[in-house]
């Protein structure tokens, strides 16, 4: 069992992966589900878990919300897991050992996959990212979306193993969370950012290129087109609801 790290897990209509998640954790002796707004069946499996700690509690953007579940852990140590994540074995048996320092913030590595599909390019495969950090010395930035544990003066260390993302079901999961995500980052950077109907449209076209060619995204097949598209669809949303709201702004 750890005693030392606390997991926590946001959820929001997450019935069709969280069981997934939670058994991987199961070897924690703490685990904050922090859920925000369920209509499905999430919460009552969070409950089967007799380590979880179900927590439910508004969304205020993922800084925000990261930091509020983080306010109900028991140990120092946080490692974050998305709802949708699957800590490996070899992984697992590193947390269970590692003498952990202060002074450092942990990065994961993460393997992505599409329903079954392990995405291989894209950009997505074997990505490191900051998710294991000591809680009275650092937390969360406060962005809505693009959220990061803050590091400056901290080293930085890849633990062995893998987090397995099973992030996208459908392909109508890929067009809600590209509307999701473009209204938090148009929310965040109103008043802030300068955007433009041309710079939706160019940051939309380079994305595309940028995920299917660049970082070899037709190697991935049809799954590959369907990434670059969300990108190229997502950014381009991004930037226009930013105009949207920044000509309401001014009119103000």
């Amino acid at each position: 069992m750890i005693t030392n790290i606390s997991a926590v897990v946001l959820a929001k209509n997450n019935k069709n992966t969280i069981e997934k998640t939670l058994k991987s954790l199961q070897d924690f002796d703490d685990v904050v589900v922090y859920d925000n707004g369920s209509t499905d069946s999430t919460m009552t499996i969070a409950r089967g878990f007799k380590n979880v700690n179900l927590v439910e509690g508004e969304f205020k953007g993922f800084g925000w919300s990261k930091n509020k579940a983080v306010s109900f852990t028991k140990y120092d140590w946080v490692i974050i897991i998305d709802s949708d994540e699957v800590i490996d074995a070899k992984l697992l048996e590193i947390l269970k050992t590692k003498q952990l320092d202060k002074n450092k913030v942990y990065q994961l590595n993460f393997k992505a996959f599409y329903k079954d599909i392990q995405v291989k390019y894209c950009g997505w495969n074997n990505q490191k990212i900051k998710r294991l950090y000591n809680k009275t010395v650092t937390s969360y930035n406060m962005n809505d979306v693009h959220e990061d544990i803050i590091s400056d003066g901290f080293e930085m260390e890849i633990l062995g193993g893998n987090v397995e993302h099973y992030s996208y079901h459908s392909i109508s999961q890929f067009i809600i969370k590209a509307d999701h995500y473009s209204t938090l980052f148009a929310k965040n950077n109103v008043g802030k950012k300068n955007s433009s109907p041309t710079k939706a449209i160019f940051n939309g076209i380079y994305s595309f290129v940028k995920t299917y060619f660049f970082k070899r995204g037709f190697l991935d097949g049809y799954v590959g087109l369907v990434i670059s598209f969300s990108h190229m669809v997502t950014n381009f949303y991004k930037y226009i609801k930013l105009y949207e709201l920044n000509k309401e702004l001014d009119r103000r």
